[in-house]
């Protein structure tokens, strides 16, 4: 039997979500969505054929509850939610920084709860989630959990809930790292090496994108191994290579992470 799926948010990640499931085969009339406003939910109705409504409380009586807010609102949102009986449902939340107790606490009941933490390429099916389950969640909550979030990407569950705050320092926050590398590079392609931003952007994202898909191709190769692969000694790589060394490339993403890791845990304490 399949399971009902009711979205309550209808921003890019839940129709990303949406996109992914009915594109794979899901049917369309298992899944609802809910949204304050009415131009995003008839661009989900007339895309994927779902059903839609203004009202959370008229789609939220599903197998899977997927909360789909922003964090500073999800507490409203569950004040309403709170008045359904949710014994039976699935609730799985993409609100950052929102533990689950604390969402268990805003429903007012025992709740089986999953935590997802995707990342933006998600919108493109390139995603990457990690996925706790918080005690009590069942076998099947967790084939659900996998099913809904691997249709935008790649999923990793972590053992602990801490390990939430360490899949946004490795996945959820990393593609603004990648994006600034990729903005210093184009930055000075045009600025000191005088090439044409058309040109250097075409340059910069196609290499980014063979350097991605030559990690994903070789699984056996350490990514130390990969540079090595093109860093022949004495040779124009490995004077690059020797610059960023020098001025502690390696120090400098260490420190960044974890500060990531540092602000997902003070802003755990903000909700």
């Amino acid at each position: 039997m399949t399971s009902t799926i009711a979205f309550i948010g209808a921003g890019n990640m839940s129709r990303s979500i949406i996109s992914g499931l009915v594109n794979g085969g899901y049917p369309a009339d298992a899944i609802a969505a809910s949204n304050p406003s009415r131009g995003k939910l008839d661009e989900l109705q007339e895309s994927f054929g779902i059903r839609t409504s203004t009202d959370n409380l008229q789609i939220a009586e599903a197998d899977v509850l997927v909360l789909a807010v922003k964090p500073q609102i999800l507490k409203s949102v569950c004040e309403q939610l709170k008045q359904l009986d949710l014994s039976q449902t699935l609730v799985l939340s993409i609100a950052a920084g929102v533990t689950c107790d604390r969402i268990a606490e805003y429903l007012q009941q025992p709740v089986r709860v999953v935590r997802a933490m995707p990342n933006t390429p998600s919108l493109l099916g390139l995603g990457m989630t990690g996925l706790f389950g918080a005690p009590g969640i069942l076998k099947q909550d967790k084939a659900l959990a996998s099913t809904l979030m691997s249709a935008v990407g790649e999923i990793v569950w972590v053992e602990e809930e801490s390990g939430i705050d360490q899949v946004i320092a490795c996945a959820g926050s990393a593609p603004a790292y990648f994006f600034l590398m990729m903005e210093a590079m184009e930055q000075c392609a045009v600025d000191s090496l005088g090439v044409s931003p058309q040109q250097a952007r075409k340059m910069i994202e196609q290499t980014a994108v063979g350097a991605a898909a030559m990690v994903k191709q070789n699984p056996q190769l350490s990514l130390a191994e990969l540079r090595a692969r093109v860093t022949s000694k004495g040779g124009t790589t490995a004077k690059a290579i020797e610059h960023f060394e020098h001025q502690g490339l390696r120090k400098t993403v260490d420190g960044a992470m974890k500060a990531a890791v540092s602000r997902a845990q003070e802003m755990a304490k903000l909700f």
